[in-house]
This record gives structure tokens, C-alpha cells and sequence, in this order.
């Protein structure tokens, strides 16, 4: 079996125009998804497009063929939607230039617990073929339930690890603006999990994110043994964000709302009401 989980921290510091820093524990799945199938008949507490404690629902996750708002790009637009999670993979990256056929991706990711699914990034790692990495995405979701995926090709690999510096042109958070850079370092997960993102506005780093794990296997047991270690997972996390963003208030950082510059959100995948409208005359 390819798939396990990770046992990681998460590191959010903030450098600029306050210092803010706060760290917590969570677990992250990595699923091939060619064993879906497998994980779904062969765990307890794991279930594939049904309810359980944990479980993957392809509609979760990479909604392309549905409408690409703000579309730079028009002439990469998935015409359908496939059913199966990999097949979307394989055909979002085929637009791109990038064949999977026959490869095999990872996905990285938290998946719904006990319905309840809050999962602020996806990690897809993408091997060809010949079990070369290809490709990697990072799927953002905010607060709002909008999806962007970053793809990092092949021209972005660094030897074990994908590297990019893009503009986001996407509303994560309120105390930082649409227009700032994503730097990515994705290294190719084994033994250990390392990922940073790191924000950059005008060239000066302003917020890091780090995410690093330890391999786990993914059984019964260890799934058992996380569910009382980590108890209400994704609510602590979605607890957290808000709590953080809170004192960020409290510290004065400006603030951004979201419907603010509706025409810098680009690229993303069901559109909140607030930039979906377009604005009253």
C-alpha cells in the first residue's frame, strides 16, 4: 500500500506588519488514488463517496468542468466534469501538457470527519508512468468554500522538490491582499512530510507556512488511536483560524474584505456570492 498518514505539525508566522506565530498538531491521509477502492472495502472507519468517520467524496475535491471564474485562461477549461478524482487529475494535467497515463497520484489531504469537511489545502503528488515525478498541485480552499488549484510542473522541480513563486490573486485571508505571491516548496513525501508556503508582497516575505509529518501506517488501529488523539479535527482547525484571526484584529493588521477587489480573484472554482454577482449599477 502506497497510502499512510502523516502525524504533523502546522506553522503559521506571520512577519509583517505585526509579528503573529502560533502552531498546532493535526494529521493529514495520503491516498493513492488507485486504492480507493481497497482503502474503502478494507478500513472500518474510512469510506469512499459514503458516510463514516472519515471519508473521500470525489465532488470534494478538484471541481473541474464546473465554471472557472474570472478565467484567464479560457482555452484551459475542462469541458466535463469526469466522476472519478484521478481521471480529473489526469485530465486537468493533460490540458496542461502534462500526461499521467498510467502514472500514479498522492493525494495529501484531510478528508471529511464525520460529514464535517474543512480542508484549507490539498497536496496532489503526480508520477508518470515510469514512476518519474511529474507534477504536483496545491489545491487551496478558503473559509468561503472556493477552490484554486497551482499547478507545479516539471519545469518547477528542484530535485526532490517543486518550486514556484505565483501570484494567488485569491482571498485566503482577510489581513492579507489578492495580490500577493505564493512561493511554494512541495518536497515529494516518503519517510517524512515537509511543505512551506510562504507569502510575498512586494518581494518581501511577509507570512510562512509550514506543514511537516511522520509517516504513520493507515490501519484500523492507528485510526482509532488519531480520532481520540485529534478529537473534532477539522472544527479545531477552523476553530483556530478564526481565534488567530482574531487577535490579528485585536493587533490592529488592516484588513481586506473580500468583495473589495472582486476583479483580482481569478481562476477559482465556486465563486462566493460576493464576487459571483456582478456588482449593482
Amino acid at each position: 500500500m502506497n497510502s499512510c498518514l502523516y502525524e504533523c505539525h502546522v506553522m503559521h508566522h506571520r512577519f509583517a506588519p505585526k509579528a503573529h506565530r502560533f502552531v498546532y498538531r493535526i494529521f493529514m491521509f495520503a491516498l493513492d488514488l488507485d486504492e480507493l477502492e481497497i482503502l474503502h472495502r478494507k478500513l472500518r472507519f474510512f469510506s469512499l463517496n459514503r458516510r463514516n468517520a472519515y471519508s473521500i467524496r470525489d465532488r470534494d475535491f478538484m471541481p473541474v468542468g464546473e465554471t472557472l471564474h474570472n478565467n484567464s485562461s479560457a482555452s484551459l477549461q475542462t469541458p466535463r466534469t469526469p466522476a472519478n478524482l484521478k481521471a480529473r487529475v489526469v485530465s486537468y494535467l493533460g490540458e496542461r501538457g502534462i500526461d499521467l497515463t498510467g502514472g500514479r497520484v498522492l493525494l495529501v489531504t484531510l478528508p471529511r470527519v464525520f460529514g464535517y469537511l474543512f480542508n484549507p489545502v490539498s497536496f496532489y503528488f503526480c508520477q508518470d508512468r515510469h514512476g518519474h515525478q511529474v507534477a504536483a498541485i496545491a489545491e487551496v480552499t478558503n473559509t468561503f468554500r472556493e477552490i484554486k488549484p497551482f499547478v507545479l510542473g516539471s519545469d518547477t522541480k528542484e530535485g526532490s522538490a517543486f518550486r514556484l513563486r505565483t501570484p494567488k490573486y485569491f482571498y485566503v485571508s482577510p489581513f492579507t491582499d489578492m495580490d500577493v505571491d505564493f512561493d511554494f516548496t512541495l518536497r515529494t513525501p516518503n519517510e517524512k512530510l515537509s511543505i512551506q508556503i510562504d507569502d510575498y508582497d512586494s518581494g518581501v516575505r511577509t507570512l510562512t507556512t509550514t506543514l511537516t509529518g511522520t509517516r504513520q501506517p493507515l490501519t484500523n488501529g492507528t485510526l482509532a488511536w488519531f480520532t481520540l488523539k485529534y478529537p473534532f479535527i477539522t472544527l479545531r482547525i477552523i476553530f483556530l483560524i478564526h481565534w488567530n484571526a482574531l487577535k490579528l484584529y485585536l493587533k490592529k493588521v488592516p484588513w481586506f474584505a473580500k468583495a473589495a477587489r472582486a476583479d483580482v480573484q481569478r481562476d477559482l472554482y465556486r465563486p462566493h456570492s460576493s464576487i459571483a454577482q456582478p456588482p449593482k449599477a
